[in-house]
């Protein structure tokens, strides 16, 4: 006899994860299904860049694999030495951080990975972590996993930080304040100012600043990139976050690095040792490769993305003000708000549809307030930018 009647078995539920329930499904596959069911749909959806990695890296790569036995093992859970190395006269060099025992250095698995780290590190279930709106949807994501709680402070209307609002949003549950500049989705650049402000208010109300700079080196009309650990005195607070994702053109070799206080140092490691144990060790031989290439290399692959940002607000501009779009000064996306009653997401879903271009929804980014949709132009070359900024110029004047 069966140890369980049919029936019974078919109405049995195993229970799930309440605190995942609460988290939202990112938008990206959702977006990529509707386009692989429309074949020939242009995507200004996905925020990776066009060009590939340095030659150096696949070279480094390829050897690793045949001549390195090291590369079956494990090795130290904050990354190999040649990597350290690369990274630590980076952060020096170009970001003004005065590596020193208030600092450690983490290698990770993109910079996803690094926040995930940072977040568990830093606070528990019930915790609040201030972001500021329209946000990086996976950080939302992180904290939701983690059972802390997102608290969301709206940007100014050009996408700048709102300070007053940002120091009203602070309570004694508060552990971390998030900026992410150039920013994703919307290409702000944060002022040093504003930066610095944020950072000491992290000093005096005793919580830390989490600084994700993935688009660092993505930067026009003459803007400068500014790291807050750079300041005096902000080792003991300060979570610095990079990627090689963007700029070096490996998003799917999944390496970034974190600058963080050396006293998260423990925690982190416990953390990344259960995850992950160590970042693979090809891929940080690669890495390691790719940064000897340097910021030279990626703003030679960088320079048009200029020229590609014009052409997107050009474009936009004809929709005369049906459309506000914030001029963005970095990273590679143009967040544009719509004047329509409709959703966001039916507008994505009708441009996909109808038009064959598709972008993504702003509520994905924690817009809650009108419509808005993310350009995003750095996967493409110019001319298929273009042309999917036609059909998207095309159809949204149909659809508004």
């Amino acid at each position: 006899m069966p140890l369980f009647h049919s029936i019974e078995f078919n109405l049995m539920r195993t229970p799930l994860s309440q605190r995942m329930a609460q988290v939202q499904t990112p938008m990206v596959p959702v977006v990529g299904e509707w386009i692989r069911q429309h074949p020939g749909t242009i995507s200004l959806g996905q925020g990776v860049v066009h060009y590939d990695a340095p030659n150096a890296a696949r070279t480094a790569a390829a050897q690793a694999i045949t001549h390195q036995r090291r590369i079956d093992r494990y090795a130290s859970v904050l990354g190999v030495d040649e990597l350290l190395s690369q990274i630590a006269d980076k952060v020096i060099r170009e970001n003004g951080i005065r590596l020193d025992d208030r600092y450690a250095i983490v290698v990770t698995s993109g910079s996803n990975m690094g926040f995930l780290n940072a977040i568990l590190a830093i606070a528990d279930p019930g915790d609040e972590i201030i972001l500021v709106s329209p946000f990086y949807f996976n950080h939302e994501m992180a904290i939701d996993m983690a059972g802390c709680v997102p608290v969301v402070v709206p940007a100014k209307s050009d996408y700048q930080l709102d300070m007053t609002a940002v120091a009203a949003a602070i309570t004694h549950k508060t552990r971390a304040i998030v900026t992410v500049s150039p920013n994703n989705p919307t290409g702000a650049v944060y002022s040093a100012e504003d930066l610095r402000q944020i950072n000491q208010l992290c000093q005096q109300k005793q919580i830390y600043h989490i600084s994700d700079e993935a688009y660092e080196y993505f930067l026009y009309d003459q803007v400068s990139h500014f790291s807050a650990a750079s300041l005096p005195n902000s080792g003991p607070h300060t979570i610095s976050l990079f990627t090689l994702s963007k700029a070096y053109g490996m998003a799917g070799w999944r390496m970034g690095y974190m600058v963080i206080p050396s006293d998260l140092l423990t925690n982190v490691k416990k953390i990344q040792d259960t995850n992950l144990v160590c970042p693979p060790i090809v891929n940080q031989l690669a890495a390691a490769a790719a940064m000897q290439a340097g910021q030279s290399w990626c703003q030679q692959q960088i320079a048009g993305f200029q020229e590609v940002r014009n052409l997107v607000l050009h474009e936009l501009a004809t929709l005369g003000d049906r459309c506000t779009v914030p001029t963005p000064q970095g990273a590679f996306y143009a967040l544009a708000r719509l004047e329509t009653a409709q959703s966001d997401l039916d507008i994505v879903q009708r441009l996909i549809r109808e038009f064959g271009i598709a972008v993504m929804p702003g509520s994905t980014f924690g817009v809650d307030t009108g419509c808005s949709i993310r350009i995003a132009y750095g996967a493409l070359d110019k001319q298929t930018v273009a042309s999917g900024m036609a059909r998207l110029v095309t159809g949204l004047k149909h659809i508004l």
